[in-house]
């Protein structure tokens, strides 16, 4: 019956009135200040910085991040509320918030204190952003294939390489460089011999190069980034040498939870401009409604948002216990919220008609900021193969697959 969870108490979600009290706070600050912007962002595709600064005061930036480096603290449950919130009006918006996660996630779990002090506690306040430069013109999914090299000289590291696809780039401050120091010891333990270092944006040698006019999620811009001879000291290593690629893995798995928030929002938000006019708009005499083939449509949208959503904050609450079952629940939640999600959105249209795709309307946007999510942070594929093997992993851990086969399935 709960396979391959242990108890039935392990599919609780468990929100508290703190939760729905930090929702309603986030509900109103973006009815107020960022639903009249969104026709403007969109068709700029820019957030103006005065909307940062606004979204930065109300501490939505420190979300997640401990009160001991200058974040509000809150759990995984908070962050998805947030999200979900956040990409119910504007998408965009969120990937500040994830990027800034990717960037403090290795630090918090693996950086020194010092690390620590000096680099999160600006990205809590919002006077800093921050970056994940892993993805390359060569290598997305295939992390361990990454080109960019750093060297070792003195007690420095050069590093020269590029980058490529990388979301809030152009107005990043701080970045997660991952970087090949050693070559791997053979071809099965390739993902050895990566490591991460922080570069900050004015360090010679660093530079942003274009940015992509990409089909959605207007408002954050992924660009190119270019390292050639780029110094940093060894101080700026995050963790040991050679264990970047484990440490992206574990990075990937608690912010992909934040990836399927996104898509539950963007569906919710679809969603609500599909059943309010449903009920407005006339034809034949009656309202849309009326009509028994829009009604079924409604609701198995409807549940197509329930399974996502709580699919979604089950990872959150298991991330929240510290257990290990999160990760294949993570990846699960992923693949299947945003597949959802643009099924429910691609609806949602059809029900609107041809308004549907008139850009005013403002329900088309969502198809094209949806499937970026399918995309990034690991594409849905990749997702279902990480799922199975790291499902296959704890259910070794628990003597429940032979030692022998788990290997050669993972």
């Amino acid at each position: 019956m709960v396979f391959p969870l242990d108890s039935v108490e392990d599919f609780s979600i468990a929100l508290t009135p703190e939760h729905e009290m930090f929702r309603k706070t986030v509900r109103t600050f973006l009815e107020r200040e960022v639903a009249p912007r969104v026709m403007e962002i969109e068709e700029s595709d820019e957030v103006p910085r005065d909307l940062l600064r606004k979204i930065a005061e109300q501490g939505f930036l420190g979300v997640g991040i401990p009160e001991k480096y200058g974040g509000q603290g809150g759990d995984h449950r908070m962050a998805v509320i947030m999200g979900e919130e956040f990409c119910r009006v504007l998408p965009s918006l969120s990937v500040y918030f994830g990027t800034n996660e990717l960037f403090t996630t290795p630090i918090l779990l693996y950086g020194t204190e010092e690390q620590k002090q000096r680099y999160i506690p600006p990205i809590a306040s919002g006077e800093k952003f921050g970056a994940f430069a892993v993805t390359e013109p060569c290598c997305g999914s295939d992390v361990a294939g990454i080109q960019t090299r750093a060297e070792k000289s003195g007690d420095k590291w050069v590093i020269n390489g590029r980058k490529a696809f990388i979301s809030s780039s152009d107005v990043a401050d701080y970045f997660i460089v991952l970087a090949r120091t050693y070559p791997p010891p053979d071809r099965k333990l390739r993902y050895l011999g990566l490591t991460f270092f922080v570069v900050e944006r004015e360090t010679p040698g660093f530079r942003v190069e274009q940015c992509y006019n990409k089909m959605g999620l207007h408002g954050n811009h992924a660009c190119e980034l270019v390292l050639e001879g780029v110094e940093v000291p060894d101080e700026n290593r995050i963790g040991d040498e050679g264990m970047g690629f484990l440490y992206a893995m574990e990075t990937f798995d608690r912010t992909r939870i934040g990836v399927a928030a996104q898509a539950v929002g963007m569906a919710q938000g679809a969603f609500e401009k599909a059943f309010q006019y449903v009920h407005q708009r006339q034809a034949f005499g009656v309202p849309l409604a009326y009509f028994q083939a829009v009604q079924f449509s409604l609701v198995e949208a409807l549940a197509k948002i329930f399974t996502a959503r709580l699919l979604t904050y089950l990872a959150a609450k298991l991330a929240d216990e510290e257990k290990k079952e999160y990760t294949f629940v993570a990846s699960l939640a992923k693949f299947y919220a945003t597949e959802a999600a643009e099924e429910v959105i691609s609806e949602a249209i059809n029900l609107h008609g041809g308004v549907g795709v008139i850009v005013e309307t403002g329900v088309e946007r969502f198809l094209r900021d949806v499937k970026i999510t399918q995309i990034y942070e690991g594409a849905n594929n990749i997702q279902k193969l990480v799922a199975y093997r790291q499902l296959v992993r704890i259910l070794r851990e628990k003597g429940q697959i032979p030692e022998e086969v788990a290997k050669l399935l993972t």
